[in-house]
């Protein structure tokens, strides 16, 4: 008997925790079919995830930007140049009369690559082994490709191409060596991967910490009721804006510095970029991130919503940025997105101006383009602020 009524008491008991938990789980539904942004979430971010995998995501890098210094002007150069655009690994899109002008292109981003043709390159090609059929271990290069080593991935996709196409070797004796090209590999040739990491480690760190500073910034003035103060002052959105970002800039440059520093002296990452190219570099970043938090501060409506579009942002500019796969190697839709995003700029100066040496004067394309979007987020901002003042 006794043991009836405690079944039965346990029985009640955990019926009643059941009808509870019940109860709260179906108004957390009936709450997260309220919350269009949450619900998108859902949907969006493996959606994202997929498209981003699947499609955009290549390791397979074609189309290399190279450049090259052809002194021979030879049928058998022209050949050459022929056999290697068609592989498609590389583009020819520049020729130089001279080798310091192509490093120089080199250091400022424009090409990954060059090619060297000497003038005795014809010269060369038919006295090698293979076309004399004759051993012998003093055989020269050829030519010699001069390659960006800071992006180790599209390096050693270059190292593939140091044997001559052997479409072009008509007369080769099949029994001998394939010609090669010296491979000459600038600002990283001990193809060190950190070398190229760290650097971008900056535009991933930043991007999360800036976005995710000041996301919440609006929303929580109105969270915690002080919007109502915030109308009543004579401060204006664009004032308010502007304010709220200034204190994070020192923020993100202590970042950097921690950054650098320690890449720099635990990984010996060369810094080879003046202090006021990295400086000003950072700064054009930090406040582009900065401003984009803001502009999702205004629309998101909780600190919840913030974060979430936080993330959302976060992971095409680890994905689509450079950071982790070459840019080269997208489908063009995919690098039109990247362009959008303020860590792809970034990204091309931080590692042109830190492993290069490169002037922002060189890089001003990048650098006006996340100015513009500064000011063109400010402006967005204070708008939409204003708008919900109203």
């Amino acid at each position: 008997m006794l043991a009836k009524s405690f079944f039965a008491t346990v029985f009640r008991s955990l019926s009643r925790s059941l009808s509870r938990t019940r109860a709260i789980t179906v108004k957390e539904l009936r709450q997260l079919s309220r919350d269009r942004m949450t619900f998108g979430m859902i949907v969006m971010i493996p959606l994202m995830q997929l498209m981003l995998f699947g499609y955009a995501i290549n390791t397979d890098v074609r189309h290399i930007a190279a450049g090259v210094v052809d002194m021979s002007h030879t049928s058998y150069s022209r050949d050459i140049l022929q056999q290697l655009n068609a592989s498609q690994v590389v583009s020819f899109t520049r020729v130089y009369d001279s080798i310091p002008a192509a490093e120089q292109a080199i250091t400022n981003g424009e090409l990954k690559a060059v090619l060297y043709l000497p003038p005795d390159f014809a010269q060369r090609l038919v006295s090698h082994p293979a076309f004399t059929g004759k051993s012998s271990p003093t055989a020269r290069p050829i030519g010699q490709w001069l390659v960006d080593g800071s992006d180790t991935m599209i390096a050693s996709t270059l190292r593939s191409l140091r044997q001559m196409p052997l479409d072009a070797l008509a007369n080769r004796t099949p029994s001998l060596s394939v010609p090669t090209f010296e491979t000459v590999q600038y600002f990283n040739p001990e193809q060190r991967s950190v070398v190229n990491i760290v650097p971008g480690l900056l535009a991933i760190i930043l991007t999360m910490t800036m976005i995710l500073f000041t996301s919440a910034a609006i929303v929580r003035e109105r969270e915690q009721g002080n919007m109502e103060f915030l109308i009543a002052t004579p401060v204006k959105s664009f004032e308010l804006m502007l304010g709220k970002i200034i204190p994070y800039v020192l923020v993100g440059l202590i970042q950097v510095g921690i950054i650098l520093i320690m890449g720099h002296l635990v990984f010996d990452v060369p810094i080879r970029g003046g202090m006021t190219s990295i400086l000003t570099a950072n700064l054009l970043f930090i406040f582009a991130s900065l401003t984009l938090g803001l502009v999702i501060s205004t629309i998101a409506k909780t600190q919840l919503q913030a974060m979430q579009m936080t993330v959302f942002l976060l992971m095409p500019s680890i994905l689509l940025s450079g950071f982790m796969f070459p840019y080269e190697a997208m489908p063009i839709p995919a690098q039109w997105i990247s362009e959008t995003l303020p860590a792809t700029h970034f990204m091309r100066m931080i590692r042109a101006v830190v492993l290069r040496d490169a002037a922002i004067t060189e890089l001003s394309k990048d650098a006006l383009w996340l100015a513009g979007f500064t000011v063109l987020g400010l402006i967005v901002a204070s708008m939409r602020f204003k708008k919900q003042l109203d």
